[in-house]
């Protein structure tokens, strides 16, 4: 269906209105009608991906995640469903429940019924967007089920109370069930019970400021937004808890107050973590704010950063032909798949329609888009809970993430690095190499292997930089003796990259990644600098320690495009103590001044002192240490 004309005068910056919302939601759930099962038990997507639940599981989750946006897209309308759709999630509904199966009885001729919720399996998380969809809808569809069905339905979920949740944002699922169970009067000691463990599990994991961890120890992502402030402040606006709305509230409100920075000019928010293919879900933690009035946007910069997500991720392919969400970024990507995706788990994006639980008359529809804050003016904001620097520029609307903190990894033991979570960078305009020389990295080379990152210990976010400290990781093992402390300093478009390593034999060789770039065609420029057909230029100069440095190929490409390129600077130590530094620039537009007019003056000592002289000549200095990075005041 084609969308209503854009309007200029009320979203200048956008074009879109409530009405292109409401008509994508309808166009996203009218184009999995044709994959549903003949009861609309199951709605099992095409594709060559199952998830490791399995196909029984697939189709529940196709059920479930259309459910949450067509549940806030008739809830935001009062219960007007032109297209019929209650009917069949009540139907749904009746057929998944009759006899609730595993994949062993499919072979007994099972073609409907939903799986078990079992301690930690799928069927768990799914369960929480069907509570929530029968919560919102409960007037014109749960009030109105046959008593019979009802029973089932609610026995079904009641699984969800009794089962244990992996230790991370899962304990969100249970309480979610509670919630709607608590009100429907089913098992109301345990649904409170569910209610009150899923908020101090996850209380664990908040490390204040608005930021929680995902279980791990350093596990920050997009589950922040989509997950860990969603569901507690979306369950206590629902049950109308002023106490719990108020507290987890504010830290709702805090958050936005730094995730704001991280969505691009272009609408796309930071190419980092986990389950990416989620895409425009991150906005449903915007929306959220402007539910509760836990937020400190103004109603156009809501849905100016709203509308441009979502415009950004339609624009660029994330609709296949048939009107189907694919897994991957722009379009199918299939690198960017984990073991739990199956063909329907993009539409984790339903949540992003909160926004239409807003009438009409709410101020984030009806006043005039505002510039996001990447689009206002250059601004470098240091968030020292995850250990990050966001830095964007106005002039192009690119936004970089200096990742400090943030290594998703378990906390009794250490995995291989995640380019999504170990290297030193993001962007809104840039994805991270899968084979070939890592980019935002900087590596020893061990018998010509290069190191990993592994655990990253934050060593402090503050004004215009961001430190840690990490042992280099070889075969699965820390390089005896060898310490890195890393070092990212900002101004404007350019950064400051400076390690400090020590312990590592004379004679190492060490390289380091730039930002890859990627397109349908990318260039390469002198020395270490490579542009796309788009104008995305990647530079890398070296400051110390470095010899000149080149551009290699990315094999494969990117999710931003199958021609990639990355500047690389390669080296050699010294032995003992030894400082490498360089200059990198990632920009949409050209600044104007030679990233080579950028000076590092190094004095060495038990701590050395950087002397930073930027291309417009402001000058910055710090201090680095093994283990200890010290600011000096600005002048």
């Amino acid at each position: 269906m084609p969308l209503p004309p854009e309007d200029r005068q009320l979203s200048p910056r956008t074009g879109w209105t409530r009405e292109h919302w409401e008509a994508t939601a309808d166009d996203l759930l009218t184009a999995v009608l044709p994959y549903a099962s003949p009861a609309h038990a199951l709605i099992t997507l095409p594709g060559d991906h199952p998830s490791w639940s399995g196909r029984r599981s697939d189709g529940l989750e196709g059920f479930a995640r259309t459910f949450l946006p067509a549940a806030l897209r008739i809830a935001g309308a009062g219960g007007a469903d032109p297209h019929g759709l209650l009917e069949r999630y009540a139907a749904g509904l009746d057929a998944g429940t009759r006899t609730p199966t595993t994949e062993r009885d499919l072979a007994n001729g099972d073609d409907e019924s939903w799986p078990l919720i079992t301690d930690r399996g799928q069927a768990m998380v799914e369960a929480a967007s069907i509570a929530f969809a029968l919560r919102l809808t409960r007037p014109w569809l749960w009030d109105r089920l046959e008593g019979p069905v009802r029973e089932r339905v609610g026995r079904w979920l009641a699984a969800a109370l009794h089962h244990a949740p992996n230790d991370n944002n899962w304990w969100l699922f249970p309480l979610s069930v509670g919630g709607f169970l608590a009100e429907a009067g089913i098992e109301e000691k345990e649904a409170a019970d569910a209610v009150r463990r899923g908020l101090e599990k996850i209380d664990r994991f908040y490390l204040g400021h608005g930021w929680y961890t995902d279980g791990r120890p350093r596990a920050f992502d997009h589950y922040n937004g989509w997950a860990l402030h969603l569901y507690p402040v979306l369950h206590a606006h629902l049950a109308d808890d002023q106490n719990l709305l108020a507290e987890y509230g504010q830290r709702l409100a805090t958050h936005l107050a730094g995730y704001a920075h991280t969505f691009g000019g272009d609408g796309a928010p930071i190419h980092q973590g986990r389950s990416l293919t989620y895409r425009f879900a991150a906005t449903a933690a915007l929306w959220a704010g402007a539910l509760t009035g836990h937020t400190p946007l103004a109603p156009g910069t809501t849905r100016r950063l709203a509308s441009g997500a979502l415009r950004y991720f339609l624009d660029r392919g994330a609709v296949d032909r048939n009107g189907l969400l694919t897994l991957g970024w722009h379009g199918p990507e299939p690198r960017l798949i984990q073991p739990y995706s199956g063909p329907a788990s993009p539409y984790w994006a339903g949540s992003a329609f909160l926004g239409l639980l807003l009438p009409p008359d709410h101020p984030v529809w009806t006043r005039p888009e505002l510039p996001a804050p990447s689009e206002i003016h250059d601004t470098v904001l240091a968030l020292p809970q995850p250990g990050w620097l966001v830095q964007s520029t106005a002039r192009d609307g690119i936004v970089r993430l200096h990742n400090h903190g943030s290594d998703d990894q378990p906390a009794d033991t250490v995995q291989p690095d995640n380019p999504h979570y170990a290297r030193l960078a993001h962007s809104t305009v840039t994805g991270p190499a899968f084979g070939g020389v890592a980019d935002n990295h900087l590596a020893l080379l061990v018998a010509g292997e290069p190191t990993e990152r592994g655990r990253i210990r934050p060593l402090g976010a503050g004004d215009g930089w961001a430190a840690s400290a990490w042992q280099p990781r070889t075969a699965g093992k820390e390089l005896p003796g060898v310490t890195v402390t890393s070092l990212t300093v900002v101004h404007g478009a350019d950064e400051v990259r400076a390690h400090l390593i020590t312990g590592a034999a004379a004679g190492t060789a060490v390289r380091h990644g730039g930002w890859t770039v990627a397109g349908e065609r990318v260039e390469t420029g002198p020395a270490a600098t490579a542009r796309t057909g788009g104008g995305l230029t990647s530079e890398l100069r070296n400051l110390c320690g470095f010899t000149p440095g080149e551009t290699v190929p990315v094999p494969g490409g990117t999710a931003y495009g199958p021609a990639a390129a990355l500047p690389v600077l390669t080296g050699t130590l010294p032995g003992g103590t030894a400082l490498l530094a360089c200059a990198a620039r990632l920009a949409g537009a050209d600044s104007g001044l030679p990233l080579s007019a950028l000076t590092l003056t190094v004095e060495p000592g038990e701590s050395w002192r950087l002397a930073i002289r930027w291309p417009d000549g402001t000058t910055r200095s710090l201090s680095i240490a093994p283990g200890a990075v010290l600011a000096e005041p600005r002048n």
